[in-house]
């Protein structure tokens, strides 16, 4: 079913109560909005507006914060968890997706700094047993963070929720999942093209722990968490609770809420099993943009996008979004329950950070709320930067909505 169709539907549902399900009833109804504001410039009543109206078809909780020098501005609406209909955590733990990503790049970059990688070598120097035999030509570790490295999807436990759901508690390792992918052959020649796929910065994790001799999540949190301030932040592995406050997350599914909080996310590992705060994911925009995290000749490479690869919007690990004349980089990202996003001007005028209880947060579109989200933050800049329309705005996102995308493990 079209998903504009199914939210339709699903919307319908809504409104008769959903009367067959168990989470019918008072948790239905919309919870206020609660905001507060540090300065005029951030559009306040055009944010409210965006995540007004919460719980619906399309998400039952929304956190944002949009800050920077031009000002700041806070809020948050819709549920903890449908049952209670108590309202939700402002401070809240969610699962944050492919935004990991800006992590693993991080500290592949502190890395390169440190001449432990090179970012010009074939990957295969690194990793050799990963690749032996499987027919594919030397792919630097810069074109694995900008995703033009022609490696396959690797293979899940299927391709729709319900498949995916029934194996939720299940460990599919990282290993196994690159397997599968090296296994397919080379999609292109590298280089060639941008194609995001959550198998590049799994590789890259392994390329961490190889040369470092420690695992991921320590490196990741020695280097980057801590440094940013990050208390709030974690990678689980195979561990399916999200420990510490958090708001519940919900896929519909044949017009019924079906709880998703608990999920084994152990294939997503490098490229997108980070648990966090929009507090923290705000820490980690000014320390990186900041300068703090990855030194000033590597940090480059987070804002460059390849200049030969057509139609490319992905720099190491962060993706470029313009409207209105300013340039935001960011990154968004989604698991079932949560879709997360991410972006900053790169002097740090204007921030924004989301976090929304998706439906449908492995949909082919971007979800209705985040979007607003975003649209609202980028409306609400200083004129300097021009002015810029509705549609001019949408297609400016369609672009950065690539992170909430069915791209394979």
């Amino acid at each position: 079913m079209p998903s504009r169709t199914r939210r339709t539907v699903l919307a319908s549902a809504l409104v008769l109560g959903l009367a067959a399900g168990p989470l019918a009833g008072p948790a239905l109804a919309n919870a206020p909005a609660r905001t507060s504001a540090t300065a005029d410039r951030p559009d306040g009543p055009a944010l409210r507006e965006a995540i007004s109206g919460l719980p619906n078809a399309d998400a039952t909780a929304a956190l944002v914060r949009v800050g920077g020098t031009d000002g700041t501005w806070r809020g948050s609406s819709g549920v903890r968890d449908l049952a209670s209909g108590r309202a939700a955590l402002d401070g809240g733990r969610f699962r944050a997706g492919s935004t990991t990503k800006v992590v693993t790049a991080a500290v592949v970059l502190q890395l390169a700094a440190e001449r432990r990688v090179d970012l010009d070598a074939p990957v295969q120097r690194y990793l050799p047993e990963l690749f032996r035999g499987k027919g594919f030509r030397p792919i630097s570790v810069r074109q694995l963070l900008n995703h033009t490295s022609g490696i396959p999807a690797g293979d899940g436990f299927g391709d729709g929720f319900e498949d995916a759901y029934a194996h939720r508690f299940d460990t599919l390792t990282p290993q196994a999942v690159v397997a599968s992918a090296l296994a397919k052959g080379p999609s292109f020649d590298p280089g060639e093209r941008q194609q995001y796929l959550n198998i590049n910065y799994t590789i890259l994790g392994m390329l961490i722990e190889k040369v470092t001799h420690h695992t991921y999540a320590d490196e990741a949190t020695r280097r980057v968490l801590r440094p940013a301030g990050m208390r709030s932040t974690s990678f689980p592995g195979a561990d399916p609770v999200i420990h510490g406050p958090h708001n519940r997350g919900y896929q519909l599914d044949g017009g019924r809420f079906v709880d998703v909080t608990e999920w084994n996310q152990s294939d997503r590992w490098a490229a997108g099993d980070m648990i966090s705060t929009t507090a923290d994911l705000e820490r980690l925009l000014r320390a990186l943009f900041g300068g703090r995290l990855v030194p000033a000749p590597q940090l480059k490479e987070m804002f460059t996008v390849p200049s030969d690869v057509p139609g490319a919007t992905m720099s190491a690990g962060l993706q470029r979004l313009e409207a209105g004349g300013a340039v935001y980089w960011g990154k968004s990202g989604s698991r079932y329950g949560y879709t997360t996003g991410i972006a900053a001007t790169r002097d740090l005028s204007r921030t924004v950070v989301y976090s929304v209880g998706a439906t449908d947060a492995k949909g082919d579109s971007m979800n209705p709320v985040a979007e607003r989200v975003i649209l609202a933050a980028i409306k609400s800049r200083p004129a300097r930067t021009g002015g810029v329309s509705p549609f001019e705005w949408r297609i400016s996102l369609s672009g950065f909505s690539v992170g909430t995308s069915t791209t394979g493990p």
